[in-house]
């Protein structure tokens, strides 16, 4: 695939997100369902690498990039990743002119809602994907709620939930 045709498309699911993970549904859309440049399966690990690395949320749209077109891929993904922050200094600038607006207010908490509906919809296909066995459902149900219920840092819970993820490997050894 060309590097600039993948940078097009993963430039458009950066600027039409307004979070790091919100773009995970427009590039699910794209890259899996439409075009199948990925499977749910990549797309899962994708999301696991850029989650489990150091770097900004939005980090896992460089593996995609990689998923779908290798290392010039990967290019694409980082350059599509970094154009929206260029972008972000200008409306920084518009929006503090605008800011006690309450017009400007509505937009923004309306923007958020969106984007919380957008992450939803990609996350529950991928959640359905990944969710294949008892243990998988045990991990989901606890990590959602020490999340949700406790201060626990996610890394933690992503690094707990990989232990646990290793625990039948092991007990198949013994």
């Amino acid at each position: 695939m060309n590097w600039f045709v993948l940078y097009i498309h993963l430039l458009q699911a950066t600027l039409g997100s307004f979070s790091g993970l919100a773009s995970m549904s427009i590039l699910r859309e794209d890259f899996v369902v439409q075009n199948h440049y990925l499977t749910d399966r990549q797309l899962n690990t994708a999301l696991v690498i850029g989650r489990s690395t150091p770097g900004p949320v939005g980090l896992y749209v460089v593996s995609v990039g990689y998923y779908a077109g290798g290392y010039p891929g990967a290019f694409a993904g980082w350059l599509a990743l970094v154009t929206p922050a260029l972008l972000v200094i200008p409306m920084i600038q518009y929006a503090g002119r605008k800011a006690e607006s309450p017009a400007v207010k509505r937009m923004l908490r309306a923007v958020v809602l969106a984007s919380a509906g957008v992450s939803l919809a990609a996350t529950l296909p991928l959640g359905v994907d990944a969710l294949h066995s008892p243990i998988a459902y045990g991990i989901a149900a606890v990590s959602l709620g020490l999340l949700l219920f406790t201060k626990v840092e996610t890394i933690w819970v992503i690094l707990g939930s990989a232990a646990a993820g290793l625990i039948p490997a092991a007990m198949q050894r013994i």
